[in-house]
Parts: C-alpha cells; sequence; structure tokens
C-alpha cells in the first residue's frame, strides 16, 4: 500500500500548526519562525513520517514543541498574546478579552499551558495528545478538566470580560468544551 503524504493538505496543517505554537509563545513574527522551522525539519525527515503511528498533525506538532524548546532556550514560556478565532464587533471588547485570557493562561503551570495549547491551539484530540506526550488518554482528559477548571477559575476572578455577572470570556472556538 503506497504511503500517504502527510503534506497533502499543507494549508490546514500550517494553520494548526502555527496556532499552536502562537498559543505557546505569542502570535507574530517568532510563531511564524518556529513554524517555519518546523516545517523545514518535518521536511527534511519526510521519509521518516509513519502514517500507521499517527497522523501528520500530531507529527508536526511534536517537531513544533522541539522547535519551541531550542526558540526558548530553556526560559519558560510567556503567553503575551493568544490567538482568538473571528474578530469582535467592538474591537475594544476584543482586544481586552484576548488580554484578559492571555493573562489567565500566563498563571497556569507549564504543564496546563501546554495542554490548552495542544488541544485548542493545535485542535488536538485527547487521544492525539496522549499519544504526543505518551500518557494515556484519560491521563490527558483529566489534566485538561483541571487546566480548564483552573483557567476558568482565574478568569472569573478577574475584573473585567469573563467575570461573574459578565460577558463569559471564550477560551476557544470549543469554548463549550470548558
Amino acid at each position: 500500500m503506497p504511503r500517504r503524504d502527510a503534506f497533502a493538505q499543507p494549508e490546514e496543517l500550517i494553520r494548526r500548526v502555527y496556532a499552536y505554537v502562537a498559543y505557546r509563545i505569542g502570535d507574530g513574527p517568532d510563531a511564524e519562525d518556529v513554524t517555519s522551522e518546523a516545517f523545514a525539519r518535518a521536511l527534511r525527515y519526510k521519509e521518516s513520517f509513519d502514517d500507521e503511528k499517527g497522523d501528520a498533525v500530531s507529527w508536526l506538532v511534536g517537531i513544533a514543541r522541539r522547535c519551541i524548546a531550542t526558540h526558548l532556550g530553556g526560559q519558560a514560556s510567556s503567553v503575551p498574546d493568544v490567538p482568538e478565532p473571528g474578530a469582535s464587533p467592538d474591537v475594544a471588547e476584543h482586544v481586552l478579552r484576548r488580554v484578559e485570557l492571555a493573562e489567565a493562561l500566563a498563571t497556569l503551570p507549564e504543564r496546563d499551558r501546554e495542554l490548552v495549547a495542544l488541544r485548542y491551539g493545535a485542535d488536538l484530540t485527547a487521544q492525539q495528545i496522549a499519544a504526543l506526550l505518551e500518557l494515556r488518554t484519560n491521563t490527558v482528559e483529566v489534566a485538561l478538566h483541571r487546566s480548564l477548571a483552573r483557567l476558568r477559575e482565574q478568569l472569573e476572578g478577574s475584573d473585567v470580560p469573563g467575570a461573574p455577572g459578565s460577558t463569559p470570556v471564550s477560551v476557544s472556538p470549543a469554548s463549550s468544551d470548558i
């Protein structure tokens, strides 16, 4: 059986890998550079991709994780800006929501930020995250649930959007999962 081309749909792969990288280090030129490096490495080692071991996006996110580690050079990652799909009609509210979410994410432990980035940045399933991190799926689901609970606590304790009685802050496109 012929091997499937890991880069058959590059636009979707680029979008998901960039979104993951942007969740980890902020969007902009640095995220673009890290995403480019991840794809350069992937193309260099394209023959090592085995679609029987996992899908292309999980493989690329694994490469992107190593590129992020190299980019950060051992320093802790920050969450200066979180990409949010679709623009709000009210630009000021949209910016305020992004800043609030970024600040709340920055208060989470590194592992929680990584799980949120993998789930909502790269749009990976718990099963894909488990395979990538070499954990059990149930472990990932529980840890992600707890991470989102901590994030919700941070958002509800703030004085800006997301606080009780105000408009809820969207954590991701699938905020109903929280």
